[in-house]
Order: C-alpha cells, then structure tokens, then sequence
C-alpha cells in the first residue's frame, strides 16, 4: 500500500480526498445488520479476540479478605472485604436458576476466570458466580433477591474497562447483561436509537450504518464494549470533539436499583425540563447507584464526505497552534483530533501487525491525526487543502498524508487505535487518564520522564481536541519502586494545575480513594449521601468509585 505524501518543497498538496459516498471510512469495517439484535459474543475485548487468551501465566492473584495495592498498579491501602455482605449458599444457587435457568447461571472456573479478570490482566476478584438476565424484569429479581440477603454485585459489559470497575475485588456476584442485546427501535426522521444495554457497540455502529446514521460515540474497544457500561462509565472516545460527551447524546435510559426497583427514564424528547434530570446520575456513575438496562440515544446522520491526515509535527507548541487553526478553518466539519509522541509511534511500529510508518523513513517528534466529516466533497476537500497548504507555509507541519481510500484511512485510524495494544505487548503498563489545560498537556510527559530517567518509557497520546492525555508508563515489569516516584506524583501534578484524574475512564477500584485530588470534600460527601439514599446497603459495585472510607452503609 503506497500513500501519498507532501513536502514543504512541493508547494501544492497532491490529491488529497477519500473516496466520496462512505460512511466514516476509518472505523466502521464489514458492515451487516443483524436483525434488530446485537448480538456480540461474551467475555471478548478489542476486536473480537478472546479474553482468556490473556489470562494465562498470570500471578496476581487476590485473596478473599484483602487486596494487595501492588496488584493495580495504583497506590492504595488494603481493602477490607466488608464483613456485612453474605457468601453465595446452596439455597441461591437453586434461587437464580429457578429465576434465570440453568444455562444462565454459571459457576463454570474458565467461564469465571474471564469474568474476574479485567483484559489489562491487573485487577482479579474471586467471584463464584456469573448471572446472565435476559430482560429488565430478571435483572429486577436478582437484584431484590441480592439486596434481601446483602449480597455484593457488581454490575459487568464487555469488561474492557481500565480501573478495575467492571470486575469482582472479592466474591461479588457478577450481573453481565450481554444476553440482553437487542435493538428496540429506531426512528429514521429523528435518529433516536433505543437499545437494550448489552448491544455491543461495533453492532450498533453497524446497524446505524446500513440506516444511513452513525453512532455519536467510537471507541478502539467497540468490538467488545456494550452500550451500557459505555453509558455507566461516560465513555468519552474519538468524536466527542464533534459531537460531545455521552451527558448530550443520551436522552432518557431505564435503570434497576439496588432494591430491585425499576426506574423508567426512557424519554426520547430532545427537550424535557420537567424536575430534576435523574438519568445524569446514572451517566458515569460506573454501576454504583444502579444497573442500566435501556438506553436512548441521538445519533447523527451518516455524512458522505470523510477525510483522514496524518500529520507530523516537529514540537508539541505546533500541536497546539495546529488544533486552533483548524478549529477556525475546519470547525464545521472537524470531526476528531488525535495526538501522539514518538515514542507511541515506535510503539505501534514494533508491536502491531501490519502498521507501516506513513511517514517514512524516520520518526517525527508529534504526530497529528486529523478527520473532517463533511457533506460537501467538493468544498470539504478544497477547505482542508488550503488549510494544510497554509499550516505548511507557517511551520506548523513538517511532514504529512492524506488517505486516499478507505484502506489507508483505516491503516492511519489504526496506529491511533492500536497504540493501548502495544503498550500491553510490550511489557507491564502504568496507565494514567487525565484532562488537562491543552497548553500543559505535554509538560507532565516531559516532567515524569525526566523524574524516571531510562529505565522506564514515558508515552503520551490522547484526544488533545478534548484536553485528554492518555499518560502511559511502560516498562519491563511492574515494580513497586517505579510506583512510588509516579504516585502520587501525577495526581497532585495534575491536581496542581487545574486537571481531572479522570478524563473517560472513570474512577473504579484504582482511583476511588484518588477522587479528592479532582473533587471537594463537601461534593464528596454529598456523592456518598446519593449513594446512601439509592443503594442503602452498597451492594451496588462495591469498594469503587467512592473513598473506601466512605464506601461501608
């Protein structure tokens, strides 16, 4: 595969266009519609690749009364298993297979390895027991039965997650909703789409496709993640620059509480200003106040006209003059804005299949993904060439490509998708996801990779259109002494300057305790007051989120 490229010393850019009538060429892969139903297969992550596959030789194992803080990499005291919630009997067994069947209930060790084991290979609980509802009404049930008998639960999707949120921390009962994956509706006029939440998120991007719509949301990990833990967790992902955060693009959902009430908020009105706007509890509280079992969502028309560059840069005060001028010249068709460094880069160079520098034969110190998504062809191909001519005369860009079909689009979007990928075969991985300031971004890659020196690999990448840094911390093996110079270093760095010590990820089992670096003691507090009201008992995701001293009923 040839891309073509450009040079300063040509002073024109060569054919830069995608090919015209295509959804978003970049990501959307094989499209086929699957009946209303979206089915994806269970305990899977990235693209359909099985989870158990990266279980094996692990060696962090937990016990059942606490939790050793090495085994998260994230500082933290030893969790205690509360003393209050039961241990799954004879007489709940029979309970839930009365209610749910026996094929729904799985006490199976490889089927509970991968469900007790997040895919990054760092947080593992000891759960005996695997639910799978079919229907709101059974998560219903399972959830009154729970809570009679305080029985912990944690609420599970894809299980993709990066902060221990969707997996057991001792012998919770885990609720996955995967079986429940089917499209209810979709109104072609307003492009609200409702769905139950175990619909795979790739399986809704497709169906939206062959309708003629796509989904708000992109992740790298939609081959597996389902739309409501996307919804529990308020995945951010590659378009928010375009088309905002999941608080936006959800209109109503349904949600079960911990005492097995249903909460129907399945509005699908753009505009409902009756009281308070209680779905937003439920949008990012990672399971913690309930378990989102429907969503409703509006989703934007498919447009025809895609481009992808890839871009170098020779410094990153060029990345940050590049993102202003293209939200000037380009604001009205920009529909991402990626970053990466070059250690990212050589990252994905020597540990993907198949990835091929765009910009060879050397290395550049930034790169710059770029997406417009426009309905012009004509004129969105005109305006990006006289942008990036212009960004060239000005120093901004040293280097760059322009897909030229679907094939080089999709192998530029994905270096970007696949650079989590590399850094997990590549070693162990301290991962960190924050919001910044976009100014100072970069400042704290540089910073915590000088306080390392060699023997670590500092890697920074993220959605700089949004002020997201995905701050990777990369080395051989994990090792408390690394730890301790990187914690709690970043989080008051970031604290310090005005960020968030979670941009996307959420908070979870790794940075429950964390939350007061991003948050007031009184908002806190009143956090834990919502919790206390909705989930009296905490049997709702437990140890995560909130501080663990506030964490006990």
């Amino acid at each position: 595969m040839k891309m073509h490229g450009w040079r300063a010393s040509a002073g024109r850019i060569l054919k830069l266009s995608s090919r015209p009538g295509r959804g978003n060429p970049a990501r959307h892969g094989s499209l086929h519609r699957s009946g209303g139903s979206c089915r994806g297969t269970q305990f899977y992550f990235g693209h359909k690749q099985p989870l158990s596959v990266h279980l094996q030789g692990k060696e962090c194992a937990l016990g059942v009364s606490f939790i050793q803080s090495q085994c998260f990499g994230s500082i933290a005291t030893k969790i205690q298993r509360n003393p209050e919630f039961a241990t799954i009997n004879s007489d709940d067994i029979r309970y839930f297979r009365d209610l749910l069947g026996e094929k729904n209930v799985i006490q199976d060790e490889d089927a509970l390895l991968a469900a007790n084991m997040d895919w990054m290979r760092k947080y593992q609980g000891s759960s005996k027991l695997l639910l799978l509802p079919r229907s709101t009404e059974e998560v219903s049930q399972v959830l009154k039965y729970c809570n009679s008998r305080c029985l912990a639960v944690v609420p599970q999707g894809g299980n993709t997650g990066l902060v221990g949120g969707s997996v057991p921390v001792f012998d919770e009962v885990i609720v996955n909703l995967g079986s429940m994956n089917k499209v209810i509706s979709f109104d072609e006029v307003s492009g609200i789409l409702v769905s139950e939440a175990g619909c795979i998120l790739e399986s809704l991007v497709n169906f939206l496709d062959n309708n003629g719509f796509i989904m708000p949301l992109d992740l790298g990990s939609k081959g597996s993640c389902q739309i409501g833990g996307n919804v529990s967790t308020n995945a951010g992902g590659l378009r928010l620059i375009r088309y905002g955060s999941l608080h936006a693009n959800v209109l109503g959902l349904e949600a079960v509480l911990a005492n097995g009430d249903v909460l129907n908020m399945l509005g699908t009105l753009r505009k409902d200003n009756t009281g308070y706007d209680l779905k937003h509890l439920f949008i990012g509280s990672e399971g913690s106040l309930g378990i989102v079992t429907k969503v409703s969502i509006l989703t934007p028309p498919k447009l025809s006209s895609v481009n992808v560059a890839f871009l170098a840069c020779t410094d990153y005060l060029s990345c940050q003059k590049l993102l202003l001028e293209v939200r000037r010249k380009l604001g009205e068709v920009l529909s991402a804005f990626e970053f990466l460094d070059e250690q990212a880069m050589d990252l994905a160079l020597n540990h993907l299949e198949g990835v091929r520098n765009p910009l060879p034969p050397a290395l550049h110190k930034f790169y710059v993904l770029i997406e417009t998504t426009g309905s012009d062809e004509r004129s969105d191909r005109e305006k990006l060439e006289a942008f990036l001519a212009h960004s060239m005369e000005e120093g901004l860009i040293s280097d760059g490509v322009v897909a030229q079909d679907i094939q080089q689009a999709s192998s530029v979007w994905n270096i970007r998708e696949g650079i989590a990928e590399a850094l997990m075969k590549a070693g162990a991985v301290y991962k960190y996801d924050l919001s910044i300031p976009v100014e100072k971004i970069y400042d704290i890659v540089e910073e915590l990779r000088n306080k390392l020196g060699h023997l670590t690999r500092v890697v920074g990448f993220g959605h700089l259109g949004d002020g997201n840094l995905h701050l990777n911390i990369s080395c051989p093996q994990y090792d408390d002494a690394v730890l301790a110079q990187i914690e709690p270093f970043v989080y008051e760095w970031t604290s310090k300057h005005g960020g968030s010590i979670s941009a996307e990820h959420g908070l979870g089992l790794m940075k429950a305790d964390k939350i007061f670096y991003s948050k007031s003691p009184a908002a806190v507090q009143l956090m834990a007051s919502v919790k206390n009201l909705l989930d009296p008992n905490h049997i709702l995701n437990p140890y995560k989120v909130l501080p663990h001293s506030l964490s006990s009923p």
